[in-house]
């Protein structure tokens, strides 16, 4: 062995050592570094960018990447970035190459926009985002209905190069810095907003007369929610009006031409490939429906057509492009109609029946290893946290929260769902979200399906920040949360209260004192200004308890008018709960455990012997929670 070689089989030793897969290809890629000057005559630089490459999520792919962004810029550039290794560039960059296979291939096309790496996202907003992206497609970002200057192939050639730019930020802040799941799905979302405005801008250029409509783009779903993924659909509904002095049918002509080319502007498929499918399909009537309609006759629609999960649907709605005085009117006329759709007939078994359809529909060899459709999956948290929503939130209007990990937090603060419990699916939500957008970010490809390749899974395990097994450790992370989040899913989904809660008229939390006293006589309170004092006592205070019992209460007084003394039973649960009430497993036990509240309202409204019995022993309530 001569003594080059023994060289090359010590540096591929090294290279093994740091936890390079291929040893030969990481070894050639290092020899073309240093050619090309990378890593300049310090032996110091070139140890420092191979101890980062090992940290990366996948070190051969990171250093393979690397070495085709060093081959694609010139030789000055090369050595320049180099030296970027003890900066947050060059640290970005490492990050993101190692663990998005896409992000490298477009940057070796687009070496200038390694550069952007170095910017901070520190109070970015989304009016930058849309700023960026107007102005790279040619557009007036200051005008109130912004046009592209571009020819049509070009805009859409400067916004996906733009768009890229942007995304390739957001990853890095992702990966390098471990940002926050929540703060990358709003930044996700602003972006899809921008480019949707910059797609408008493109639209507008190629329309004639499009000025003649006010057009405003409706996000739905995680885009609407401020949860996006990295790739994912981007769910959206068009609002159309005339400008003044035009014809309806020819307003909506022009809507219809323009939400054309805006659906193309974003996911027609170029040298730069596409953003996304821009999908309109959650409209009036699904896709044998107008793709544009005034607001009039999306109101019609909704009042007289709609189906139960078309309001689920609109939960998330928000403006995020275009006419902004239209999109807000939109919301006006639609969002008590989304509050009140829980007073539909069979509202709490149609929401569970669409569950079980989704679940049903997952291909059979994707079903264990489904991230968002399957069991324990996001769809579980997203049903349980939307269905406690719609039901409670028709009165609550604490609860109107647009974002999933925003409502679940107030159906925490506010009673609805245990501390523990929320706490729980909040971990479990923020994992498999991450691990969604670790898994799309590889190929910039939309899947929700875990790999079951263990290379693939090692690179996912280490981007997610396990380093002792990486692929098992994730893999048994995952089963852990994916277990917890379908005992959670159907300790909510299925409880007995909603389906109680849903039969109250709507508003009849907030009646006055004179309509709750009436009220009451109409239930059967031969007491009602005795019964309202029990409840003020029961409610007042902002403590967890009296939270609890707001929540509890509409209920159980329909229960106690079942029975035969409400007076008795109402001014026994005030005993009860005046001796237990700060015991949080009471509190569980009335809100989370089967029929047990239904049990006790009637036990202590129909004989006062069985609740004098239960006031000497207040802790036998714990019997109603026994389903034998």
């Amino acid at each position: 062995m001569t003594s080059e070689q023994a060289r090359g089989a010590t540096e591929r030793g090294r290279l093994v050592r740091l936890g390079f897969a291929d040893a030969d290809q990481a070894f050639d890629a290092m020899a073309v570094l240093s050619a090309r000057g990378f890593f300049g005559a310090e032996d110091a630089l070139e140890q420092s960018w191979l101890e980062a490459l090992a940290g990366a999520a996948n070190p051969d792919l990171a250093l393979w990447s690397l070495m085709e962004i060093a081959l694609a810029g010139s030789a000055e550039r090369s050595v320049e970035l180099g030296t970027s290794i003890t900066t947050a560039l060059g640290l970005r960059l490492v990050a993101v190459l190692g663990a998005s296979r896409a992000l490298g291939e477009h940057l070796a096309r687009h070496v200038d926009q390694v550069d952007a790496l170095a910017e901070s996202l520190t109070g970015i907003t989304f009016d930058h985002r849309r700023t960026r992206l107007l102005v790279a497609v040619g557009a007036d970002a200051t005008s109130v209905v912004p046009q592209s200057s571009l020819p049509v192939r070009a805009g859409h050639h400067a916004l996906r190069i733009e768009y890229r730019r942007q995304l390739l930020q957001i990853a890095a802040a992702d990966i390098a810095e471990n940002a926050s799941m929540p703060w990358v799905g709003e930044q996700l979302a602003d972006l899809a907003s921008a480019a949707l405005e910059a797609g408008l801008a493109i639209a507008r250029a190629q329309v004639p007369d499009a000025h003649t409509c006010r057009l405003a783009v409706i996000g739905m779903g995680k885009t609407g929610g401020h949860e996006l993924n990295y790739i994912s659909d981007v769910d959206v509904i068009f609002v159309a009006e005339p400008a003044p002095d035009v014809d309806e049918q020819e307003a909506l002509r022009v809507g219809t031409a323009l939400a054309t080319a805006l659906i193309k502007a974003c996911g027609e498929v170029n040298a730069e490939g596409s953003l996304w499918e821009v999908d309109a399909a959650l409209r009036p009537e699904g896709k044998s429906g107008a793709l544009v309609r005034t607001l009039a006759s999306h109101v019609a629609y909704y009042e007289r057509w709609a189906s139960t999960w078309e309001f689920q649907a609109l939960l998330k709605a928000r403006w995020v492009a275009g006419d902004h005085e239209l999109g807000l009117a939109y919301m006006a006329q639609i969002a008590p109609k989304v509050w009140a759709a829980s007073s539909r007939k069979d509202f709490v078994p149609d929401v569970r029946a669409m569950r079980k359809r989704v679940e049903a529909n997952i291909p059979a060899h994707q079903a264990d290893r489904q991230l968002k459709l399957g069991p324990g999956g996001l769809r579980d948290v997203e049903f349980s946290v939307q269905l406690l929503q719609l039901v409670h939130g028709r009165d609550d209007f604490r609860l109107r929260s647009t974002s999933t990990l925003s409502a679940l937090e107030a159906l925490s603060t506010y009673g609805f769902v245990g501390r523990e419990d929320a706490a729980e699916l909040d971990r479990a939500y923020q994992f498999l979200r991450r691990l969604e957008h670790r898994i799309q970010l590889v190929d910039l490809r939309r899947t929700h399906v875990v790999p079951d390749d263990q290379v693939q899974l090692r690179s996912l395990g280490r981007s997610m920040g396990f380093t002792k097994d990486p692929a098992n450790e994730l893999v048994a992370a995952w089963r852990g949360h994916q277990r917890e989040v379908r005992r959670l899913h159907e300790k909510l989904f299925y409880r007995p209260l909603l389906d109680a809660v849903v039969r109250l008229e709507p508003g009849y939390a907030r009646l006055t004192l004179e309509a709750a006293q009436a009220r009451l006589e109409a239930l059967g309170f031969l007491d009602p200004v005795g019964a309202l004092r029990h409840i003020e006592v029961l409610t007042s205070g902002i403590s967890r308890r009296a939270t609890v019992q707001k929540a509890l209460l509409p209920v159980m007084l329909s229960w106690f008018a079942d029975s035969p003394d409400p007076d008795t039973g109402l001014f026994a649960f005030r005993q009860v709960s005046d001796a237990l009430g700060n015991t949080p497993w009471y509190l569980r036990l009335l809100r989370d455990e089967g029929a047990a509240a239904e049990r006790m309202a009637k036990v202590l409204g129909s004989s006062a012997y069985a609740a004098d019995l239960l006031l000497r022993a207040p802790e036998a309530t714990v019997m109603f929670g026994d389903e034998d």
